[in-house]
């Protein structure tokens, strides 16, 4: 009895989760799907902070006076992003492809044979004693074969074309930048999101502000998108945990 109840109270708690879980998606029934907010993000974060101050230089000092400048927002001057808070343009554009085929080949015969034609005249002997037709002339004679093969072949394309403004989180203690950078995209009731992180050398990127993302260190790209389409085609709860747990 007590076992019964048992069972029956973890039946309700696993229903009562997932009826929890299905409610919140009931709040954006006819609604578009909400942007998230950008105010709470490292990169608003990193771009509001007071960058660390840098000791003026004694070469700096006859600058001040002149109407030369040298500094990032002159007309020559490197503009590149080099410190917290500044902005880059991260370029994306993956076109790769890979093929992999294999085959293998095994092929394998044998053949044993054991005869006693005559051993001190014991199989005579033993002649007299088998049935008709039966001699230990040829006593034993066995044959085998084997074959085996198989083929596999792996074949990929991917190709993606994106651009994203990225921001500098952070700068290490040996010069590399730590880029995050975000982007969302509602078009009717459907989430393009675009996210991307990792960290680079200034040197690398160009005198556009712009680097590839195959120059970016620990690189994390997620292209994605969160909506009614996105939501169609996603199996239910229950066939999610059914694929799990099932062994069939």
């Amino acid at each position: 009895m007590i076992k019964n109840r048992l069972q029956a109270v973890a039946l309700i708690c696993l229903f009562g989760a997932v009826a929890l879980s299905g409610c919140s998606r009931l709040e954006n029934v006819g609604r578009a799907p909400a942007l998230t907010s950008p105010v709470a993000g490292n990169e608003v974060f990193a771009m509001a902070s007071a960058p660390l101050p840098v000791a003026l230089q004694d070469t700096d000092i006859p600058e001040a006076a002149s109407l030369w400048t040298a500094g990032r927002r002159s007309l020559l001057g490197d503009r590149r992003a080099s410190q917290r808070g500044d902005i880059v343009t991260v370029v994306i554009e993956i076109d790769e492809s890979a093929e992999i085929s294999n085959s293998s080949n095994r092929a394998r015969n044998g053949s044993e044979q054991l005869s006693l034609p005559s051993l001190f005249g014991i199989p005579q002997r033993i002649d007299e004693t088998l049935p008709e037709g039966a001699t230990m002339a040829d006593a034993v004679n066995t044959t085998s074969s084997s074959s085996s093969g198989g083929d596999g072949s792996i074949r990929r394309n991917e190709e993606l074309t994106l651009r994203i403004a990225a921001t500098v989180t952070d700068v290490l203690q040996n010069g590399v930048l730590r880029l995050e950078g975000s982007q969302e995209v509602r078009v009717n009731f459907e989430v393009r999101e675009l996210l991307i992180s990792g960290y680079v050398r200034p040197e690398d990127i160009s005198r556009q502000n712009e680097i590839t993302y195959d120059k970016i260190a620990a690189a994390r790209i997620s292209y994605g998108g969160r909506g009614q389409i996105t939501d169609v085609q996603q199996p239910r709860y229950g066939q999610q945990v059914a694929d799990i747990l099932l062994p069939f």
